[in-house]
């Protein structure tokens, strides 16, 4: 074969190689673009996030135990239901609990019952969210006891910390709930909520049924204020 015809068949295999390169490097930019934006955007609302949820947790954690020991019924630690109270674990394999307002309701659900609550769940304050930031509510912003939605859920198919203070709970109970990261959503987070997050919910109660019957209408009777 030709020499010259040789050349020319390679020159316009790599040519045609180079532009096929270049479109694709071309099409994944925005894509690289969009995933640093990402990155910058979250280092800027959550500045060390992991530090400042390692350090809350720990100083909460210590400052609960102390309150227990003083005697406050109102404060209260969790070891996940995952985890067997005899065996020695580390400060985030519990959940905190503020007893905000005590039911009255008898017994507590187990971990393959369905149950029907409200709640609102926020994180750590953040630059644009001072308060925290609240990734999911059944109260949103207006709402009152009595217009505020209900969330029905099966136990067992929430995170640990979620699941764990609902074992606890009677009906007519208003708990604020502290959860660590390791029985939340990891080290890596999940959609609105970054890596190492703390969550605090607020939780409430209203009804709970055993597995394969029906949830009742939830009612709760009066109920009484928690000691500090």
């Amino acid at each position: 074969m030709n020499v010259k015809i040789i050349l020319s068949r390679v020159a316009h295999v790599l040519t045609h190689s180079v532009q096929t390169w270049a479109v694709m490097a071309l099409m994944s930019m925005p894509l690289l673009f969009t995933a640093c934006s990402e990155t910058e955007e979250t280092q800027q609302e959550y500045p060390d996030w992991k530090n400042k949820n390692q350090t809350f947790w720990n100083r909460l954690y210590t400052e609960t135990r102390r309150h227990a020991t003083a005697g406050y019924t109102s404060w209260k630690l969790f070891k996940t239901y995952t985890k067997q109270d005899s065996i020695s674990g580390v400060n985030t394999d519990y959940i905190i609990v503020h007893v905000k307002q005590a039911g009255t309701g008898s017994g507590t659900p187990l971990g393959t019952d369905s149950v029907s609550v409200r709640y609102t769940g926020q994180l750590l304050p953040s630059t644009s969210y001072p308060a925290g930031y609240i990734f999911d509510t059944t109260s949103p912003a207006g709402t009152t006891d009595a217009t505020a939605g209900v969330a029905h859920m099966a136990i067992n198919s929430l995170t640990d910390g979620f699941a764990t203070a609902l074992q606890h709970m009677h009906i007519g109970d208003k708990w604020d709930v502290y959860v660590p990261w390791t029985l939340a959503y990891g080290e890596t987070g999940s959609k609105s909520i970054p890596g190492f997050s703390v969550l605090k919910f607020e939780i409430t109660l209203l009804s709970y049924a055993r597995s394969g019957a029906s949830l009742p209408p939830f009612r709760i009777r009066a109920v009484r204020q928690a000691g500090s």
